[in-house]
Order: C-alpha cells, then structure tokens, then sequence
C-alpha cells in the first residue's frame, strides 16, 4: 500500500513521484453537455486525486482529520463526479432527440444504499476499493456509514425503484417523479415486545446523491374557490382563485444504467413555504407564529404516509399527492420540453405511468392545465389527457383503493372536483349510450361514489382516463378484470393487459449475493447480469455433483454472512446447522404472519408435549421481517406475540437444539440483501385471491430459496416456472376461497375438529408466551376465532402438511440443492427488465 499519511491535500501541483499526480482532471460539465468530451478513463491514481479533493474541499477536512462520514460523502461525490458527464449527456440527447419519455408518478421509492449500485453500475467497484486501500482505508467501512432512505413502505416503492433501474440500463428515456420525505418510513423498534415507531432520520448526516435546484421551483396552489368568466373569445370559462399555496423545490437523483453510460432522472419534491417567515411577528416577541407557514408547508413532504386515522391526516394525505403530481406535470411541460412546443402532440413526447392510485389527481391536474391555463377546448384536452395516462393497479383489496370524500376534494382542489364531476357526467353519457336502460351499471361506474358518503374513487377516474389499465401478474391482472373492475372490462376491453412484476437483477442479485454471481458467471458467462433469461442455461449444472457442492457452498456461507450480522446488529446468537425459514413482508392480515405463527407454536407444542418425536424434527431458525402501519392495531398485536412467542421458545432449553425464532427490527432494503440470499424456505402463505404479485417471493426464488405457497399473485407463475416438484403448494385457490366465503365461513369449526389447532391456539391464549397473562394473547385468539378475515385456520391442515413435505425434502440436502438451481435456473422470467420491456410493447409504445 502506497503511503499517503505525509502527503495527503490533493494538488494539480504535486511532484511527479507523488501518488496525487494524475493527468487530466475531470472535464468541465458545460463541454461534457455537448457531447464534446466524456470522462477521463478512471484508475486508481485519478480516483485517489478526485476522492482527496472531495475530502480536502467538499469535506474541508485533511485526511488524517477525517471522520467515517467525511470519508463517505467524499466517495460518494467522487463517484457521483463519474456519472455526471453521463447523466448531462443522456439530458442533452433526450432533449434534442425529442424522444418519447416516461414519467414514472410515484409517491414510493426505496431505493436502498446507493454507493454499491453506483459503483456497480460504472463499474469501479475494484478501482475505488484499491484507491481507498492506497489511503489506508476499508471501502466496507465507508459502505456500512450510507443511511438508507426508507422512501417507501415495501413493494410497491422498491418496485418502482428496481423500474427506474431497468429503464436506465435498456436506455429508455424516464424521468422518476415522487416525494422527497424529511423522514421516510417509520424507523421500528421494540419495546416489550412491541413495535414502537421512531423518526427515520435518513437526512440526518447528509445526502450527497441528490442535487436540489431551487431555481426551478413550482408554485402549488390549494384551497380557495373558482369563478366563471368569458374568455377573449366569448367562451364561458372557468379560473381557480387558490386560497394558500406552497412551493416545490426539486431534488435530482441520478440513476446509473448498468455500464451503458446512461443516467436517467429521479426528481424528487420537498414543499416550502411561499413566505417562510414573517419578521414583523418574530420582532413582537411571537417567535412560533413568525414560522408557522413554513412549519405548515413542510407538513407536506415531511412524513412518508401519515397516519389517516383523523381528517387531519387524510387532509395531508390528499395535500401530498397533489402536490407532487403537480409539481411533476409543470416541470415536464415548462421545464422539460422546449419553450414553443405545440401540446396537441404532448402524446407523442411523454407517458405518465400512475404507480397505483396515489397519482390519479395528475389526471384532472393536466385537464386544468390544458383548459384553464392553455386554452384548449375541452374534448381536445380530454383526448390527449387519456393518451398520456396509463394505470397499474396493484391491489385487489377493497380499502386499497383510494376514495376522497367530496366535501374535502372541494375544500382542497375545488377546481379539480368541478373537472372530475365533468368528466363523470361525460363518461355517464357514454355507458348511458352504451347499456341503454341499464341505470345499475351506469350508478356502478360513476366516478362519484354516494355510499357510505359522497366520494370519488380514484380507481376509476384512473381507469376512465388511461389509455391501458395493467394488473401486476397473471392471476391478478384476471382478478382485476373480473371481480374489481368488471364493469369496465366489458366496457373497454382491450384497455385491460397484464405485466407481471419483476426485480432488478443487479441489486437482488449480483449486488446481494456475490459469491452466487461468481458461481453463475463461472458456469454461463456475465451475460445474464442484463439478460436475466441466460439462467435457463444453468438447469444441465443442477445434476452436476460438483456444481451442487459449490451452489450449497454458497447458500452456507450466505447463512454465515447474515449471522455475523444479526449477532452484530441485533445481537440474536442463531444456531448455524438449521433450515433457515424466512418471513419478510409488511405486517398485514391477509398476508397472513399469524398462519405462520400457528406453524411455529404447533412445532413447539408437538416438541414439549412429546406428541412428535424429537428424531423426526428437522431443526428450523424461523425469520420475521415486518412492520406494522402505526394506527392498524392487530397487526400491532401480532407482532407483539411473534416476539412474545419468540423470546419463550428461545429460551427454553427444551426446544434449544430444534427450532429458534428471531424477528429483526427495522426490516429494510439493506437487511434484505443479506437475509435473501441466506434463506432456505421462502414463506409466501397470503389468502388465495388477495396478494396482487410479490417481488419478495421472485427474489427469493432467485437466490435458491424454496417457496411454500399458496396459489396467490405472481406465486401462480412462479409454480408454473419451476415446476410443482419444486415447489410447495398448499391452500385453496381463489374460487374454493369464494365458495367458502359464500357458504359462510366459520372459523370456530376449524378450531373444534382439529386436535392439532386446537392445542396451538389453547396453548397462546392460555398466557404460556405472555408471562402468564392471557389477556396479552387475547385479542389475537378472539379474532382468529371469531372473525379470521383471511381463512387461516381453513388453511391451517394444508399448511402444515405441506410443511412435512418440506421437511421430508430438506432432510436429503443434495436433492434440496438440485430443487434449489433448478428454482434459480427457471425464474429469469422475473427480471424488471423484461417487465419494463413488457410495458414499452403492451403499453407505452416507447
């Protein structure tokens, strides 16, 4: 290692044996948007001058005076310095190609760490740890000092962020729209047993992958009322007068495509006040009074997802959606195309992808534009807004999609309700003219819902004005037509397609389990880093003894690897020679943690009343990784007695050497890309009918986890992928589930005819896991006996059989192993490329 501690402020001046003399520096930024001149090619000796420098005058700090976080943020600069002339460059030629762009709404992205990605993808992974070697430091320090930014809740953020990931490296033309939260989601702790949220302070020691350009802020305005005038022309019009308004001030992200010298954009939002601080006020001596707009503006981007239990919180909900998409919409149209651009052909130049509902307001916010502010008449407005537009639903669940009363739609956005009534009373005609006579169809597909108040359903002002509505995997897309937008499907046919999900290979994979990637490159070349399909060329190596030794090989120290952590981090001491069975996804009730709960109390209970042999038990290390929305209070409780269920078996003596159970707090991007990768059984056991997709359930296949499911989302099409030998399929399908549902379920009966569940739920509820106090379980108990809103204990049997089964496998390891590849071989399907490239042809036409 060169020594740099007596030499260590970076110079243009250095003597010529000196490590910090390089040749040409980086290139200035206004040549590189021309396209004239592109970044020197990195080495060791360039990266060690550009990183000092980002020490000596980013940090201000000398090296030997530098902490583990002025020694991050300087990496992460310097990196960022090596995709800056990509990032102007892809802008440049964006702008002058007049190429069709994706504008991607979302209020969610989890993005994860980013030096590893952006190391990755521009490929410096081994220069920038050698330079920082040369400096005598360990990059992995700098890697553990990145706070992640919890900016979304769980697969639906980490969807669009593995999405803009996939568009950058197929060099698709997108821009990332969303939120720039002061706290992100919830930071989870436990306290007896309990979760207790906290502040996720991501924003705390810096961020030095975002640019903020407050230059290009946007005004957002809200409240108010309108009136109607006569135009220039002598037509009747409509203005919003607003009563208050905030600012918008964009955040640029840079999102790296895999070694291909594209960066796309993530633009985030943070809300200002237009008048921050009045010093007439702060003089008087009323200090709080003198700040209170900027206090009341910066409500709106400072939580992810407040807690909508009060009018207040549904108020600020409603606040933040309007607030990005319009922030969005003006950026694309002032800021993005050029200045005498004719919006007749806005088609032709952008698609606006709506992320779920969250973004539909854009919706009647592009007709208010094109109306009010451009003059267009009101049909041509229409028929080029619904070209823009395209909708993903991603829930089949009733309470998920979006409604807004009407009476705070008027109060908030008072011009947007007038424009939503009429598009609804357009629409109307329509069906009216369509289903002559049929006056419950048409009361069925309005907008305008009257029951249990007056509201608009965001869902079908969505899919009234998209050009293609998409379901996010097979079953769910038939699901979506059928049963949740039926009417619609009849009506527009060819408006409804599906585009299974899919995760980035880069992150959940070559970034999450290297010594995997190395094992695959090895056998089939890197190829499959952007062609995730090359897997399929793995299948012959899965009866290859030698091949099966290293892939286990792998799989066992992926296990090492995450117990060091969980010891290091969470200081859980897990036993090393045990099934690693794995839980991760948020905390709700029809993804059903308690079915799994009732698998592990059996287990324990079969164990300590020697109803099962302890011979014939297959040790098991159960994982959890789940939080729980603040205000939704069974699933609270259930996380309250996994971790009460938790400590009791872990500290009985009895079970010590057959099964441990941990539940991490703070499950998130970076937990997941150690425990993934170590799992040996993936759980994805939610009601048949109810989950939309999953991505957790695709990376962990990818990674060589068996799955035990039911036939739910994209769990169809993994089984039909891998084949039923290699998969564990337990549970009713979605019709068995209705006709259950129809007859009435019951889910006492269940518990009075099987022994088994009986002895499991007498045993919880008795307070054997609450230190003896049977009201801590009772809740949990009663609403399993009583309501069991999503059917587990009709599962429960089926469940449990199918957990022999996997037993029965796990127990001949080589035969696991070979289930294992062949999972990992079959499942390329599940790439977000191929879902990107999926919505370029089903949908976009990009």
């Amino acid at each position: 290692m060169t020594d740099v501690s007596k030499n260590e402020y970076a110079s243009d001046e250095s003597p010529t044996t000196d490590v910090h003399r390089v040749g040409p520096t980086l290139p200035v930024l206004s040549d590189i948007a021309t396209g004239a001149v592109q970044s020197p090619t990195p080495t060791v000796e360039r990266f060690v001058n550009h990183f000092l420098r980002e020490l000596n005058f980013g940090q201000g700090v000398l090296l030997s005076r530098s902490t583990i976080n002025d020694q991050y943020i300087a990496l992460a600069k310097t990196v960022r310095k090596y995709m800056m002339a990509d990032w102007l460059d892809t802008g440049a030629k964006r702008r002058e190609g007049g190429t069709k762009t994706v504008g991607y709404l979302s209020a969610e992205y989890l993005l994860g760490r980013q030096l590893s990605n952006a190391l990755l993808a521009t490929d410096l992974q081994d220069i920038a740890a050698e330079a920082l070697r040369e400096c005598g430091i360990d990059i992995a320090d700098l890697r553990a000092q990145e706070i992640e930014p919890g900016l979304g809740n769980g697969g639906l953020g980490r969807l669009a962020a593995c999405f803009i990931d996939s568009l950058a490296t197929m060099d698709v033309p997108c821009i990332g729209y969303g939120i720039r939260y002061e706290y992100g989601i919830f930071r989870q702790t436990f306290e007896d047993n309990r979760q207790v949220e906290v502040p996720d302070s991501w924003l705390s020691l810096g961020s030095p992958w975002e640019f903020p350009h407050p230059e290009r802020q946007v005004r957002v305005d809200f409240g108010g009322r309108t009136e109607q005038y006569t135009d220039d022309q002598g037509r009747e019009r409509s203005r919003w007068i607003p009563g208050w308004n905030v600012l918008g001030i964009p955040y640029h992200q840079m999102v790296p495509g895999f070694r291909n010298h594209t960066v796309n954009t993530l633009r985030l939002w943070s809300a200002k006040a237009t008048q921050a601080f009045d010093l007439q006020i702060f003089n008087s001596g009323d200090y709080a009074e003198a700040v209170r707009s900027q206090t009341f503006a910066e409500n709106i981007s400072k939580v992810l997802y407040p807690e909508d239990s009060t009018p207040q919180g549904k108020e600020l909900r409603l606040q933040q959606q309007y607030f990005f998409v319009a922030c969005s919409l003006h950026d694309f149209i002032e800021n993005t195309l050029p200045q005498d651009f004719d919006l007749h052909h806005l088609p032709e130049r952008i698609v606006f992808q709506l992320n779920d509902t969250h973004p539909v307001i854009a919706i009647p916010e592009l007709m208010r534009i094109l109306v009010d502010i451009k003059g267009f008449d009101w049909d041509d407005a229409w028929d080029i807004t619904r070209q823009c537009f395209a909708y993903t639903c991603h829930t089949l669940l009733p309470e998920a999609l979006e409604v807004w009363s009407v009476e705070l739609m008027g109060k908030l956005l008072p011009r947007h309700l007038e424009i939503i009534y009429r598009i609804n009373k357009n629409f109307l005609e329509e069906v009216a003219e369509a289903f002559p006579g049929d006056e419950m169809r048409t009361r069925r597909m309005s907008i305008i819902s009257e029951h249990p108040e007056r509201s608009v359903r965001m869902a079908y002002l969505a899919t009234i004005g998209s050009s293609k509505v998409n379901g996010v995997a097979e079953l769910h897309s038939q699901l979506l037509r059928d049963k949740v937008l039926p009417d619609f499907s009849a009506y527009w046919p060819d408006k409804f397609t599906n585009v299974t999900n899919g995760v980035t290979p880069r992150r959940f994979v070559f970034l999450a389990n290297r010594k995997l990637s190395d094992l695959v490159t090895d056998a089939i070349g890197d190829g499959w880093v952007t062609d995730l399909e090359q897997f399929k060329k793995l299948e012959p190596f899965a009866d290859d003894p030698n091949f099966r030794q290293q892939f286990a090989q792998v799989k066992q120290a992926n296990k090492e690897r995450l117990y060091n952590l969980l010891k290091a981090r969470d200081g859980l001491d897990l036993p090393r020679d045990a099934m690693l069975d794995v839980m991760v996804k948020r905390l709700h009730e029809y993804k059903r943690q308690s079915l799994k709960l009732l698998h592990i109390v059996s287990m324990y209970d079969g164990i300590i009343s020697g109803r099962v042999s302890t011979e014939s038990v297959v040790p098991r290390t159960f994982v959890f990784g789940a939080k729980a929305a603040p205000g939704y209070h069974i699933a609270k409780e259930t996380i309250f007695l996994i971790n009460s269920v938790a400590q009791t078996i872990n500290a009985d003596e009895r079970v010590k050497n057959f099964m441990s159970v941990a539940f991490p707090a703070n499950y998130n991007v970076t937990l997941a890309e150690k425990l993934i990768p170590a799992a040996d059984l993936s759980e994805q056991i939610s009601l048949a009918g109810k989950e939309a997709s999953g991505t957790g359930n695709m990376k962990f296949a990818l990674n060589g986890a068996l799955t035990i499911g039911t036939d739910d989302g994209a769990n169809v099409e993994i089984r039909e992928l891998v084949g039923d030998d290699n998969f564990f399929l337990f549970g009713m399908d979605e019709p068995q589930v209705e006709e259950l549902r129809a007859k009435g379920y019951d889910p006492e009966s269940y518990y009075q005819s099987n022994e088994n569940l009986r002895a499991t739920i007498d045993l919880l509820a008795s307070g054997h896991f609450t230190g003896g106090d049977r009201r801590l379980a009772a809740q949990f108990v009663d609403n399993l006996l009583t309501q069991d809103p999503f059917m587990a204990l009709a599962d429960y049997q089926s469940y449990l059989d199918a957990q022999a089964r996997v037993d029965e496998a796990y127990r001949d390891s080589d035969a696991w192993t070979r289930m294992a590849i062949l999972n990992v071989a079959r499942t390329g399907f599940f790439s977000s490329d191929r879902s990107m490239r999926d919505y370029r042809e089903r949908i976009w036409n990009v």
